[in-house]
């Protein structure tokens, strides 16, 4: 009975940094909901755009910047999609709207992924019994040099507003940046 109790008691003092990361996470969120950042993103967003072609490229760095602030891929899917999708009213931009929307998709994973106040974040380094910060700290090349191909394809993305082209485009690059990295190291 005494392992077991103190078994349990080092698994409780492993979970206490999780827990308190988790908590002041949620706290933050409380936090920008009371100061309205979906309605401030909505108008800095919605007074400058139009059917750019850049604006695949921009709201999936919005989407970047929102989710690691917030530490939410929800919550920033929740913001930005039904933005993106109210600033292609027209019938005839039909394909920048869906590329623009997976932009926010993939953007929002993608700052969720290294947010060190993401829940998935922390409880992946807290089922893997590492340093947080150092679980963080790993991500952040593999998520840079994602974040830096997936801008160029949806550069690209806006110019030809074809989703198939691009996504070939970002594969090879991929392929080449893989290939790079591993004749580097």
């Amino acid at each position: 009975d005494f392992c077991l109790s103190r078994g349990l008691g080092d698994v409780y003092k492993r979970q206490v940094p999780a827990m308190a990361i988790l908590t002041f996470a949620w706290a933050l969120k409380g936090v920008g909901d009371h100061l309205e950042i979906s309605t401030f993103v909505k108008g800095v967003v919605g007074q400058n755009a139009s059917a750019s072609l850049f604006i695949p490229m921009i709201v999936f760095i919005i989407a970047i910047f929102l989710a690691f602030s917030t530490g939410t891929s929800w919550g920033t899917f929740a913001i930005l999609v039904p933005i993106v999708i109210a600033m292609f009213p027209e019938q005839g931009h039909m394909e920048m709207m869906i590329i623009s929307v997976s932009a926010v998709l993939a953007g929002a994973v993608c700052g969720d992924h290294v947010s060190p106040i993401s829940d998935t974040t922390v409880m992946s380094s807290a089922g893997a019994q590492c340093n947080h910060m150092n679980h963080v700290s790993t991500q952040l090349p593999y998520v840079i040099v994602v974040a830096v191909i997936s801008c160029v394809t949806y550069v690209i993305a806006g110019f030809v507003q074809n989703p198939v082209i691009p996504l070939i485009v970002g594969f090879v690059i991929l392929i080449g940046a893989f290939t790079g990295i591993k004749y580097i190291n």
